[in-house]
């Protein structure tokens, strides 16, 4: 939600605005429902429930470090939309408009975008696309979603495609397309709650192997329950840009 984050994979986050729809089996148990609905009440999740902006003074937040990252020549990665999709048809177009306008002021940064809607990015991005400071990625927690969402989002160019691989709730082969459009995959298990589903480790270390061999690249962020990281499995790239 700031400077500073939890999230292992990012410099920082930034959130346009609350809210979304649980669309697939990934949502079940949703860490941002649990946390901006059910616990601190800051929005209502669900199909029809109105998306809440947030404030003019923290959509200021990024351009700050703009100027930071464009004095001191070090490109931050920001993750976009942590609490929210970014790609959700039920947002006010217009601040999704306001947020590409904010991303183009802010070249010297790498937006992180994720989603679990590819089929709508096509018909939401900017007129110039593609920016060469915006990554994609899209959620694959299954073999169904990865058949479902990779070839749509490949289809969208992009300086760099990834997978959020979490949580992970089943094996995964991923090889028809590791190397071969997307480059990246960050992979983690569910936490955060009692019915958190369980990650088999050998799942991730299969997918690690799947990268070695494809070309591409691997990010292990988080066992389920975050219970330690195997040392086997303690490998934390990022794709060469």
């Amino acid at each position: 939600m700031a400077e500073r984050t939890l999230i292992e994979w990012a410099d920082a986050t930034f959130n346009g605005w609350y809210g979304c729809t649980e669309v697939s089996p990934a949502c079940d148990d949703c860490y941002a429902k649990r946390l901006m609905d059910l616990r601190l009440h800051r929005v209502r999740w669900g199909a029809h429930q109105p998306r809440v902006r947030t404030s003019p003074n923290y959509w200021k937040q990024p351009l700050a470090w703009q100027r930071k990252a464009a004095r001191d020549g070090v490109r931050r990665r920001v993750f976009a939309c942590s609490l929210a999709d970014v790609f959700d048809n039920q947002v006010p177009a217009q601040w999704r408009t306001d947020f590409w306008t904010l991303i183009a002021q802010c070249h010297d940064l790498s937006w992180m975008l994720l989603t679990k809607r590819p089929q709508n990015i096509a018909r939401m991005l900017p007129a110039d696309w593609p920016w060469p400071h915006v990554w994609l990625g899209v959620t694959v927690e299954n073999m169904a979603e990865a058949r479902r969402r990779i070839p749509i989002i490949l289809k969208v160019p992009a300086r760099v495609h990834w997978l959020s691989v979490a949580p992970l709730l089943e094996p995964l082969d991923l090889r028809q397309w590791l190397g071969h459009g997307i480059d990246w995959i960050v992979v983690g298990g569910e936490t955060g709650s009692k019915n958190a589903r369980y990650m088999e480790p050998d799942w991730a270390r299969d997918l690690r192997d799947q990268c070695r061999d494809q070309s591409a690249t691997f990010f292990m962020k988080q066992m389920w329950k975050r219970r330690a990281i195997p040392s086997d499995l303690l490998v934390r790239e990022y794709p060469a840009v």
